[in-house]
């Protein structure tokens, strides 16, 4: 089986040079013919030498991804559903902007964190991502969108790794695609313009400040540890105060000098004044320099859940502001095909019985809320009768 080239960071095409017999300065040159020039076979790399451009047709391959599906938002987002085999197919999603333009970019085919508030996550989880499957992603729609555009000018400017998947749960695949992202011979992007998003994997945290350190998101969602084991279940594992040491642990290392966080505003579940006060008294308590982004929920019909109304996010937000603490809501951008924040779902073989499992959780808490109510009632009933 013949090497995939999109897989290697600088340095590990270097190596793989060298084990053909050539000078590391080749793996430079083949590096840029790729990233830089979108060269999709060897036959277009014309100042490499013939006799390594035929090496280079029996060891190695170039392999895009597969476009199965292009959708074109009325706000110019894109989104691309792309075939990763085995019945799998993971999206990402071009944000143009006045100022910048935004991938982002899927990790894993589905997820298993299993957020509650998230359509990928509720779709399971079938496996992880190569680095060559990461970077495929950028890859093609850089060189699609300088095409489309006639720009001989890189087009996106920053990535985000929010599209499907727990990033830091992929880390070997995940940090070569970064180091492509960020090399100079390849797209050249500044580490405060690559994101990586978490859930809140603390040990792959502190190895990210260690082996790649790019601007950090932490998916917050709530402002207490019972609140959050609800909503993000990671937290059980890695409750708020770990999740907390761990991101100034990064700021040491960080291109940024504060933290994202990001909070998925859900009707009546976590977008209270007493929800804003607490988070506010976290932070302080905590002495993080934070941003929030508050996200306007994207509602699908598994999760049971309803997006909190605009003036219950500007109080939120003003709370949060009162507190001096810097945020910001998020504007919604491509929710007509799908393309927003928590609704990327690709197709997935999941391998987690993610989706039954969401279900028994469903009957169980409404269950729950119905002997709540029941009991509410009886006790009423009760009271009256006494009185």
């Amino acid at each position: 089986m013949t090497a995939n080239l999109l897989d290697f960071d600088l340095e590990g095409l270097a190596v793989f040079c060298e084990g053909l017999g050539e000078k590391r300065f080749r793996a430079t040159q083949l590096y840029r013919w790729i990233h830089q020039k979108g060269a999709s076979s060897f036959g277009e790399m014309t100042d490499l030498a013939k006799s390594l451009r035929e090496k280079l047709a029996t060891t190695a391959h170039i392999a895009p991804l597969k476009v199965l599906t292009e959708q074109k938002s009325a706000d110019g987002t894109i989104k691309w559903l792309f075939d990763v085999g085995h019945g799998d197919a993971v999206e990402a999603v071009y944000i143009p902007e006045t100022d910048r333009g935004t991938l982002c970019v899927s990790s894993q085919a589905g997820c298993a964190v299993g957020c509650r508030f998230c359509s990928t996550g509720h779709q399971g989880f079938s496996r992880n991502l190569s680095s060559g499957e990461i970077i495929a992603q950028l890859w093609f729609a850089e060189h699609t969108l300088r095409r489309t555009l006639g720009s001989t000018e890189r087009v996106i400017s920053n990535v985000v790794m929010m599209g499907m998947g727990e990033p830091l749960q992929n880390f070997s695949a995940l940090v070569p695609a970064l180091r492509t992202m960020l090399s100079d011979h390849a797209y050249g992007l500044s580490r405060r313009r690559v994101t990586v998003s978490t859930s809140g994997v603390v040990p792959m945290i502190d190895k990210l400040a260690q082996e790649c350190p790019v601007a950090l998101a932490v998916s917050l969602h709530a402002p207490n540890d019972a609140l959050r084991n609800d909503l993000v279940p990671l937290n059980k594992k890695y409750p708020l105060k770990e999740l907390l040491e761990a991101c100034h642990r990064y700021l040491e290392f960080a291109p940024r000098d504060f933290i994202t966080f990001e909070y998925c505003m859900l009707d009546g579940v976590n977008d209270t004044p007493d929800h804003a006060h607490e988070l506010v008294a976290l932070v302080r308590q905590a002495r993080l320099p934070v941003k929030f982004n508050l996200i306007p929920f994207n509602p699908f019909p598994a999760s049971g859940l309803l997006r909190s109304g605009a003036k219950v996010v500007a109080d939120f937000a003003k709370i949060l502001q009162d507190g001096a603490i810097v945020t910001t809501v998020r504007k919604t951008r491509g929710d007509d095909i799908d393309a927003a924040c928590g609704q990327l779902a690709g197709d997935v073989q999941d391998r987690t019985q993610a989706s039954q499992r969401m279900a028994q959780r469903r009957v169980v808490m409404m269950r729950s809320a119905t002997e709540a109510q029941s009991a509410a009632h009886a006790h009423k009933s009760t009271s009256e009768g006494t009185a």
